[in-house]
């Protein structure tokens, strides 16, 4: 099948994925009057003496916006926020079928840093969690930092967090089969934008020790001024042993390949110059950034991707319906670290010991006990760490 032109056929067929639902009777005049007025006066009053029975009394307890600036749309790039509508529609239907959260896709026709973060604020009181998505570095980690202070409900980017948290539980299960240990693996992540980033923030988190960073003028060297200041902050904590050259170099002796770049920057070559059992994820869409057919044949031991293609997917599909399922299942104020890495182990033990193979490393993103899974295992991590609201800590 060809995807794309099938794709847009399907989409006139459709006219948008998903749609807003009655859940209550309207159809005589007392139901009219229960969920309209004059009853609803009742439960308006309820929530002006105490705004957190928004949480009880009105659907916003399951509500998230999928907002985007459309700056950096599903390796397209810079197409604009209503070009960007069909991907939010999508992910808005997968919160649902998956996670059972109701999402909104809501495009902004702004680039502006500030702009973004006052209007999410104003908006904030009608949903229980903000999904971010698709804002390009380095304005998105503004964005998302200031919101996680200034707000009191769960604020993800999915592009940074839920890339680093499908890649971790991907990278638990391929260092199993290995029989590598993540303190003394050896990892290079190319592509220092947002995603990039946070996988390495994330794995360091975990106890990886050793990532150097590459870009499109090589490895990152603390001290390199043309860098941008997220990709300043990054090389401080990596590339500890202070080298020099092009990815090629970065490559040589590694265990681990982490790809969120571009298409067909890694040659056989390549791969044959990183240790034995060597691990590729390569995760560029829509091209990775070697045919993993390639990677395979010039002696990589696991080889993931971006994309359903081929075995292996690293999707972000498997994380953020279960981790909003589960951070607002206990009305969680934040998404904290111990969260993000409940939620790949989660994904990871999806994958028991006798099915765990080179071409089986994560669930499939269809598989609903993995959704369930991360949802459980965040909301748990929540309660455990002090930021749930419906159980706090004794």
């Amino acid at each position: 099948m060809n995807y794309r032109e099938e794709s847009l056929k399907k989409h006139g067929e459709w006219k948008g994925k998903i749609e807003t639902v009655c859940r209550v009777p309207v159809d005589n005049r007392e139901a009219l009057s229960l969920a309209y007025t004059p009853g609803v006066a009742e439960p308006c009053m309820a929530i002006h003496a105490d705004v957190e029975k928004s949480f009880e009394l009105t659907r916003r307890w399951n509500t998230v916006p999928v907002i985007t600036d459309g700056t950096a749309i599903l390796g397209l790039g810079d197409i604009g926020p209503e070009a960007g509508m069909p991907v939010m529609e999508g992910k808005c239907a997968l919160f649902k079928a998956f996670g059972g959260v109701d999402a909104y896709p809501i495009c902004l026709r702004t680039k502006d840093t500030e702009e973004i973060i006052r209007t999410i604020e104003i908006m904030a009181g009608s949903f229980g969690g903000i999904n971010l998505e698709d804002i390009s570095a380095p304005r998105c980690f503004e964005i998302e930092t200031r919101l996680k202070k200034d707000l009191d409900i769960p604020v993800f980017h999915d592009d940074q967090h839920g890339t680093a948290i499908v890649t971790l539980a991907a990278l638990i299960n391929a260092l199993k089969l290995a029989d590598k240990k993540a303190d003394e693996i050896k990892v290079v992540i190319n592509g220092p934008g947002s995603a990039g980033i946070a996988i390495a923030k994330f794995l360091l988190s975990y106890g990886v020790k050793d990532i150097t960073m590459c870009g499109l003028d090589g490895i990152l060297v603390e001290g390199d001024l043309s860098l941008n200041p997220a990709q300043q902050e990054i090389a401080k904590v990596t590339n500890l042993s202070h080298k020099k050259g092009l990815l090629s170099d970065a490559m040589k002796g590694a265990d681990v390949v982490i790809g969120v770049s571009g298409p067909d920057c890694i040659t056989k070559d390549m791969v044959r110059s990183m240790a034995e059992k060597s691990i590729l994820f390569t995760s560029a869409n829509p091209v990775p950034e070697i045919n993993p057919l390639d990677a395979l044949d010039a002696g990589a031991y696991i080889v993931g991707t971006g994309s359903s293609e081929y075995p292996n997917q690293i999707n972000n599909v498997l994380v953020f319906p279960g981790l909003f399922r589960g951070a607002l299942d206990v009305r969680a104020n934040t998404v904290n670290t111990e969260m993000m890495k409940a939620a790949a182990m989660g994904i990871a033990a999806c994958v028991s010991e006798e099915q765990l193979a080179r071409d089986f490393i994560l669930p499939y993103a269809y598989d609903q006990r993995a959704h369930d899974s991360v949802a459980k295992a965040v909301a748990q991590a929540a309660i455990d760490t002090g930021v749930s609201k419906l159980y706090p800590q004794k």
